[in-house]
């Protein structure tokens, strides 16, 4: 007898859910039928693999094996579906992007609009994280593409470059670092920095721009540490694009910071050869460098 792949799919519900009754509803099966196909699995591998005298469905110590194994064979069989369509004449059923929110969205919505008049059938789907917590959903969802600040490299992954981006370390106009020369790194600490929660799971991350201050707010947001700066919460990077008008108008003050107030880095749009790219990734790769291109050209008129 062939294993039914599908019930390693039942199981991990059924762990997730914790009830057979539960993991039935969600399934839109009967609940004999959900015990019936896990019964069958555990006759043909002669291994009990729930236990079912707890109040949730709880898997054995083999049965949890036997699992993170069916899951492989799971994504093995994903994988082949996924090369499957990339090969064939016809669009990728889905193409997910994963943006690093400190990244200009104009260019990038400009890209996603020209992809919606190419009518094609294929389904797109755009995350906004930040940090190491871009590569982290990056590699977590198995995505497409990646439009990141910084990230580690690997052998299979494909980069290209991006127009530079200067961060600037600003305060409102109305902030007492505003308009102090020669701020040193011990006056700066003394006040509060506004910076951006990093979104990795990963909590041995550390941001090399932070200041390492005692007094830091951490914001979901560059509209909120935006709106933050202006109401003279604290002082702060921001991207130089969300900042031209508050700059030119003196709303807003770049910090006379001894260690630097100006930061440059070169974004990248990555894909990894794990994971080839299909004709809508090819086009929507086409695009955003186009856009992107064309944001920088705007930006130095």
């Amino acid at each position: 007898m062939r294993i039914d792949v599908d019930t390693f799919k039942v199981l991990e519900i059924l762990v997730e859910e914790g009830s057979f009754a539960k993991a039935a509803e969600r399934l839109h099966k009967a609940q004999s039928a959900v015990s019936y196909q896990v019964k069958k699995l555990e006759h043909h591998l002669g291994v009990k693999l729930f236990c079912r005298d707890q109040y949730r469905a709880e898997l054995t110590p083999e049965g949890r094996v036997i699992l993170a194994e069916g899951q492989k064979l799971l994504q093995y069989l994903a994988n082949i579906e996924h090369l499957a369509s990339k090969f064939s004449d016809g669009w990728e059923p889905k193409l997910e992007l994963i943006v690093d929110g400190s990244l200009p969205m104009e260019p990038i919505m400009k890209a996603l609009k020209r992809m919606t008049l190419e009518n094609i059938p294929t389904k797109i789907q755009l995350n906004v994280e930040f940090l190491a917590g871009v590569q982290a959903r990056f590699e977590r969802d198995q995505a497409d593409l990646m439009l990141v600040k910084d990230y580690r490299t690997g052998p299979h992954y494909r980069p290209q470059s991006l127009p530079d981006i200067t961060t600037i370390l600003v305060v409102s106009s109305s902030h007492p670092l505003a308009n102090v020369p020669d701020v040193s790194l011990l006056e700066l600490q003394s006040h509060v920095e506004l910076t951006i929660e990093d979104s990795s799971p990963d909590i041995h991350y550390h941001d090399e721009l932070q200041f390492g201050g005692d007094k830091v707010f951490y914001l979901s947001g560059f509209i909120m540490k935006k709106n933050a700066l202006e109401m003279g919460l604290g002082f702060g990077w921001m991207p130089d694009f969300l900042i031209h008008q508050e700059l030119a108008s003196g709303e807003m003050v770049e910090v006379d910071f001894t260690g630097g107030s100006r930061y440059t880095f070169t974004p990248k749009l990555v894909s990894t050869m794990e994971r080839p790219l299909g004709k809508a990734g090819q086009l929507f790769t086409e695009f955003i460098l186009d856009e992107f291109a064309k944001a920088e050209l705007s930006y130095s008129l």
